[in-house]
C-alpha cells in the first residue's frame, strides 16, 4: 500500500507451474482479470485480461505469458494499476485458468503450481492452489474491491471451477459463496 488513504495503487499477480516431463503435452496456465462495475460488482464483468490482451485503458497488463511453464521463476505476471481505473470500475478479479492443449487439463494434474500477489516488494498472500479441488480446471486467486472513499483493497479468494474457457470469465466474479 502506498498510503492508508489510497489503499493498493498498483498490485501484480504472478503465477508460476512446473513443466511437464520431455515427451509429455504441455501444460498452459493462464491469468485472467475481470474487471466489474461498481454498481454491478457480482454481474458479467466489462472487460476480461488475458493472454493476448489487456485492458482498453492499460490499466491491466499481462507482463509476462508462458505457454509450457518453461523458465525461471514465475510463468505469467499480471500488473493491475487500481489507480488508474476509471471510478465506474469497483471490483476486480483474478483468476488462473488451464488452457487444452490437445486435450483437457485439470489443476490437479498440474504440478508445482503457485501464485503470488503483491504490491510493491511487500507480499499481499501466496496459494500454492492445493485447496482448490483436483479436477477444477479453473479458480479465481483474488479480488480487488474500490471501497467509498475511493481506496482499493485486496481479498485473497481461491475457489475452483469445473468451467471452459469461455465460461470461466462469466463465472469467476459470481456472488460469494
Amino acid at each position: 500500500m502506498d498510503s492508508l488513504s489510497k489503499g493498493i495503487v498498483k498490485a501484480e499477480v504472478a503465477l508460476k507451474w512446473d513443466p511437464n516431463p520431455a515427451g509429455a503435452p504441455d501444460h498452459d496456465l493462464d491469468v485472467v482479470a475481470g474487471t466489474f462495475r461498481a454498481d454491478d460488482p457480482y454481474g458479467s464483468p466489462v472487460y476480461l485480461v488475458y493472454f493476448g490482451s489487456r485492458s482498453p485503458d492499460g490499466t491491466i497488463t499481462l507482463d509476462r505469458d508462458s505457454r509450457d511453464g518453461r523458465g525461471l521463476g514465475f510463468d505469467e505476471v499480471m500488473t493491475l494499476e487500481l489507480d488508474r481505473l476509471a471510478p465506474e470500475y469497483g471490483r476486480v478479479v483474478v483468476g488462473v485458468l488451464a488452457q487444452p492443449q490437445g486435450g483437457p487439463v485439470t489443476l490437479g494434474e498440474v504440478v508445482g503450481k503457485g501464485v503470488r500477489v503483491r504490491t510493491g516488494y511487500t507480499v499481499l498472500a501466496t496459494d500454492d492452489l492445493s485447496g482448490v479441488a483436483p479436477e477444477a480446471t479453473a479458480a479465481t486467486v483474488c479480488e480487488f474491491t474500490r471501497d467509498a472513499a475511493g481506496a482499493w483493497t485486496f481479498r485473497m479468494m481461491v475457489r475452483g471451477f469445473e468451467a471452459v474457457p469461455g465460461e470461466f470469465g462469466r463465472l469467476m466474479g459470481g456472488a460469494r459463496p
